[in-house]
């Protein structure tokens, strides 16, 4: 880090519960470093849909998208954030504004939504692109889990006794 007065924390909102988590896992780091938040909320109609859009249009999605990283913000601030948190508001994909934002940042903080598999291949990941492109250190919060598994993980191991081998 270099020896700028006010820390900058960047992250990635989206209203999702994993970006909601992501920012007060922010506010929680801002409160011990007396950092800034930058709340960054990117927004790209789909190519197809934006090449067929008039200039009020895109203003109208524009002016949406601004009061909904207003919105998602205004939520934290309600529970008495102390911390000064800017609403930003980014044309792009999610990953590359986010990647682009971190050259000024100090720390990138995105939420993971846990998507594996076939549809984490397909939807992408911008919490792991993220983590390979970003200019600064990045932390991944991770949804804690809806609910405790049924079966503690300990009653599920084999109770077969093994012979010891000779």
């Amino acid at each position: 880090m270099d020896a700028r007065e006010t820390k900058r924390i960047v992250v990635g909102v989206d209203g999702s519960p994993a970006s909601g988590e992501a920012l007060e896992w922010a506010v929680a780091e801002a409160r011990v470093t007396g950092a800034t938040i930058d709340a960054v909320y990117a927004w790209d109609p789909a190519p197809v849909e934006a090449s067929g859009l008039a200039e009020q249009e895109m203003q109208a999605l524009r002016e949406a998208a601004e009061q909904r990283a207003e919105k998602i913000v205004h939520k934290l601030d309600g529970h008495g954030s102390d911390v000064r948190i800017v609403p930003r508001t980014v044309f792009g994909t999610a990953a590359q504004v986010l990647v682009d934002a971190s050259e000024e940042a100090d720390l990138l903080v995105v939420g993971s939504r846990g998507f594996s598999g076939l549809k984490g291949m397909v939807l992408g990941s911008v919490s792991h692109h993220c983590a390979a492109h970003a200019h600064c250190p990045t932390v991944i919060v991770h949804r804690a889990p809806l609910h405790e598994p049924s079966v503690p993980a300990r009653q599920t191991l084999s109770r077969t006794p093994v012979a010891p081998k000779r």
